[in-house]
This record gives C-alpha cells, sequence and structure tokens, in this order.
C-alpha cells in the first residue's frame, strides 16, 4: 500500500480508502449489511494497509455507524483513521449537533472520531449550520476531545465551495472528483484551490457510482485498447485521480471481494505525476465519449431515497443512461419491466419534488422520471 501525507495534519494515510456507504447487503435492502461479508471485507482490506475509513450518520438507513462499531473491535480501530459526518439535512437546532455527535460516539464505539466532517454540504445547508453556531460546536468537540480534525463534504457551485474552505480552518474537504467531473462541483479548480489552502484533499465517486467501471462503451473500449500499458477501466479511472498530488485518499465502496482484490493491486502503483502524456490523452478521448452519451448524471448514492411514493429513482435513471451510453435499449426496457415492481417505476411519481430537494447532482428528476416513463413504457 502507498501512503500520502493528508494536508497539513501531517497523518499519514493510504491512498485508497473504504467507503462504506454501499457495504455489501441482504435481500437488495440498504438497511440489511450482510454483516459477516462486510466485516470480512473491512478487515481484509485493513489488513492489506487501508488505514482510511468513511462513514456517515445515513448511511444504510442509520445503521452504518453501528455496524462499524462492531466491525473495528479486536484492535482494528486502532490500526485506522476514522471518518464520519454530522447530517446537515437533520439538525434543526443547534442542540442537535451535540446530540448527533455523542450518538455517533455512542455506535462507533469509540471515545474519540478522527474526522468529523459536515455531510454534503450545500449553500442551504451552510446558511443553516451557521446560524446554529456550528463552527463554534467544531471548537467546543475538538477541546473536549470528541474529534481531532473537522471537514466537510461538498455537493454544490465551485463559487459556494471557495466560500465554505474560506469561513473556517478546515482539516480537510471531500469532493466528488473524477476524469468525467473536471468542471463539475468544485471541480479540478476547486482541488487545486483546497490545496492550496493546506487542507487534505478525499475523492469520493471516483468511478462515478461505478459507471465507469462496468457496461463500457464499445468506443471507450476501443480506445483503452490501444494503450501501450493494457489497463482495467477502473484502473485508468483511479489512476487518473491518484496522478494529482493534491489528492490524499480516494475512497472507494468495495462491496464484494474482487472489487478490494483489484482496487488493492491498482494502488500499489498509484504515484503522482506517473501518467505517460499519451496516457492522459486516451483518458481525454473517453472523458468525451462519455460525456456525449450520459443522459443524465446519477451516481446512485441514493440520497433522493426513500421515495415517498415508492419510485426506485436511481434504479430508473441507470436504466435511461444504460439506453444512451450503451445503446442497448431493449435490455434497459426488459430490466425496467422485470426487475422494478409496479410501484417502483417512474410513471409511480406524484411529483412532490423531496427527491431534487436532497439530490447532491441537482437533477431534474421530475423531468427524468417523466422520459423514462415514455422511453420505458412505450
Amino acid at each position: 500500500m502507498l501512503y500520502r501525507k493528508l494536508g497539513k495534519t501531517g497523518e499519514k494515510v493510504s491512498i485508497l480508502g473504504y467507503g462504506c456507504m454501499r457495504l455489501p447487503v441482504l435481500d437488495g435492502a440498504p438497511e440489511k449489511i450482510d454483516e459477516k461479508k462486510a466485516t470480512e471485507l473491512l478487515r481484509c482490506a485493513i489488513d492489506h494497509g487501508v488505514n482510511y475509513v468513511d462513514a456517515a450518520y445515513s448511511y444504510h438507513g442509520g445503521i452504518g455507524e453501528a455496524f462499524l462499531g462492531k466491525a473495528l473491535a479486536d484492535g482494528y480501530r486502532e490500526k485506522v483513521l476514522l471518518a464520519t459526518k454530522l447530517s446537515c439535512k437533520r439538525v434543526n437546532c443547534k442542540e442537535d449537533m451535540d446530540r448527533f455527535l455523542n450518538e455517533q460516539l455512542e455506535k462507533l464505539q469509540t471515545d474519540c472520531i478522527d474526522f468529523y466532517l459536515l455531510h454534503a454540504v450545500k449553500k442551504s445547508y451552510w446558511e443553516k449550520m451557521k446560524r446554529f453556531g456550528v463552527m463554534e460546536f467544531l471548537e467546543r468537540a475538538r477541546a473536549a476531545g470528541k474529534i481531532k480534525y473537522t471537514g466537510f463534504s461538498f455537493h454544490d457551485e465551485l463559487e459556494v465551495f471557495k466560500e465554505v474552505a474560506d469561513a473556517y480552518p478546515w482539516d480537510l474537504c471531500q469532493i466528488q472528483f473524477n476524469y468525467l467531473d473536471e468542471d463539475f462541483q468544485a471541480g479540478i479548480e476547486g482541488l487545486k484551490y483546497a490545496a492550496e489552502k493546506g487542507l487534505a484533499v478525499v475523492i469520493m465517486e471516483p468511478l462515478r457510482g461505478g459507471n465507469l467501471a462496468s457496461n463500457v462503451p464499445g468506443e471507450a473500449k476501443k480506445v483503452w485498447d490501444r494503450a501501450r500499458i493494457k489497463r482495467t477501466p477502473a484502473e485508468w479511472a483511479f489512476r487518473y485521480l491518484w496522478d494529482y498530488p493534491e489528492i490524499s485518499v480516494v475512497l472507494s465502496g468495495m462491496s464484494e471481494p474482487e472489487h478490494l482484490t483489484e482496487n488493492l493491486r491498482i494502488a500499489k502503483e498509484g504515484y503522482p505525476n506517473s501518467l505517460l502524456t499519451e496516457e492522459k490523452s486516451l483518458i481525454r478521448e473517453v472523458r468525451e465519449i462519455y460525456r456525449s452519451r450520459i443522459k443524465v448524471s446519477c451516481t446512485g448514492c441514493k440520497y433522493c431515497m426513500p421515495c415517498p411514493s415508492g419510485v426506485n429513482i436511481p434504479r430508473n435513471l441507470s436504466y435511461l443512461n444504460d439506453v444512451f451510453v450503451l445503446d442497448d435499449v431493449e435490455n434497459a426496457r426488459f430490466q425496467y419491466g422485470v426487475l422494478l415492481s409496479p410501484e417502483e417505476k417512474a410513471g409511480n411519481c406524484v411529483e412532490c419534488g423531496e427527491c431534487e430537494d436532497v439530490c447532491p447532482q441537482n437533477i431534474k428528476i421530475r423531468e427524468m422520471l417523466k422520459e423514462v416513463k415514455e422511453f420505458m413504457e412505450k
């Protein structure tokens, strides 16, 4: 495993971090973590040098942290830097911040959280948290020894990112970044801005919800095949990120043993400034192929779920993307018809708009679901 300095904290961190948003589950239910399998995967990753574990209050229907508290027993807690997040969405008064933190410490079975982040910061959440005195709260929590370092994860425009980064002496920021998202949200400019301020940069969605590793368009495969050094699509995506010296950690939600095995292998060569000029050119070609085909920029984060009407929003949007990215209409329609229950289908949407209020990608979900319905139910 390769390690990098984590910003101004001076901590040494594995370049591959374990993201706990997509742990293996039973019966396809997010709130039913397959604890045996998930524990084995997490401990195997740690045994192979992964020392950064990322969680959040809301992951897996609110049970993710309690699972981690058990999975990191037997000495594993002492082997990792543990990050989790305060749910900005759920904070409704200043007292909530202390209440959530104390609850998280109990769930995680720890006296101190190494990295405590504000979760999914956007303009409206940031304004609310400032009113509740979030910066004073962070200082109190740090002084009490309940947290060691502070940070924020981010889903909004670059201007808002800079405003938040400038407002407080953060230790870390977590941004969505991959070779498709150079100009999306914080983007490459936000990455450079944070690094110049001494903030450690942690990357989420390196594979765009898995879309850059699976269901690769034929045009993109032909580009990768031209490379002198052969790599898997996932490897190209990770190597692109690790080529940036400003990036400390790349998170991956490894829900299968083969995911972990491949990522550990890739991480052995994740040196900064190691990609050749010709390889960067190939990545640019593939980027343009994807950008020309993707219909909706859903990453499958499931912040929009559960839908009050029962619509499986991420699955519906993924089928729409499959049509355009893979050019496979019949298979997308077949899966839509067979794999979704009637209440999960796009036509069940009542346009309440709750999903759009929490979507970190700012997708016009109601419009997209209308398109799914029209496209899939012809």
